[in-house]
């Protein structure tokens, strides 16, 4: 790896999250946790706070500690339902589109809490191309803030952890990149008091180009 400013990394593979980070879901995402949260009699601020970057069932675990997981899975489906069929008001995050199409050829790879059924759909209505490569809930055992998302995503392309840079938004998806031993390039307003190793407002901010040796150069601003 070379030497690295706050505006240049270099990576060998990158691995984006989905929600935040590629797609703007906030308008679904906040009706149907909003729904949920009045069901329970939480206040929702407090509700959403907690629930990006998680899969549902980790979200309704740290809401309801007192409730079995069992459960919170019976319910996570029930969520992952709903959302999946409402599309309204989803649309790609600013330069998304840009930005995977830079990405052509190149290694990189979706890691995302949504299931196979959600990520497809809201890739799908921001008019966004799947990656080949994609990690998604039934993919893993635990959720961010959980690394092994991240971690599967690495084995999966071939490379090291310290190779790889995260796209992430939410506090426990930049927590999980963390502990997977990766960088992490926090995407929107919700990143930057995560402390990520770069910010940014939207991916029109953010250029990769191939260098030397196999490597991506990510140039920021």
């Amino acid at each position: 790896m070379t030497a690295e400013t706050a505006s240049v990394l270099t990576a060998r593979a990158l691995l984006l999250d989905m929600d935040g980070t590629l797609v703007n879901s906030d308008a679904v995402v906040e009706r149907c946790w909003r729904r949920w949260s009045e069901r329970y009699g939480l206040d929702f601020d407090a509700v959403i706070k907690v629930v990006h970057g998680r899969q549902g069932y980790a979200s309704m675990a740290v809401l309801l500690p007192e409730r079995s997981m069992e459960e919170n899975h019976a319910e996570n489906r029930e969520m992952l339902a709903a959302e999946t069929a409402d599309m309204e008001g989803v649309v790609p995050v600013p330069g998304a589109a840009a930005f995977l199409a830079s990405l052509e050829g190149l290694p990189h790879a979706l890691v995302t809490s949504a299931d196979v059924p959600l990520s497809t759909g809201r890739m799908a209505a921001a008019g966004l191309p799947l990656p080949a490569v994609r990690v998604t809930a039934e993919s893993v055992g635990a959720s961010k803030p959980d690394p092994e998302g991240f971690l599967k995503g690495a084995a999966e392309l071939g490379f090291d952890p310290a190779d790889c840079v995260v796209f992430e938004d939410s506090g426990a998806g930049i927590a999980a990149g963390r502990a997977a031993g990766m960088r992490v390039v926090g995407v929107g307003p919700r990143a930057g008091e995560f402390e990520p190793t770069v910010q940014v407002a939207d991916l029109t901010q953010v250029r990769v180009e191939p260098v030397a040796g196999g490597a991506l150069r990510l140039t920021f601003g």
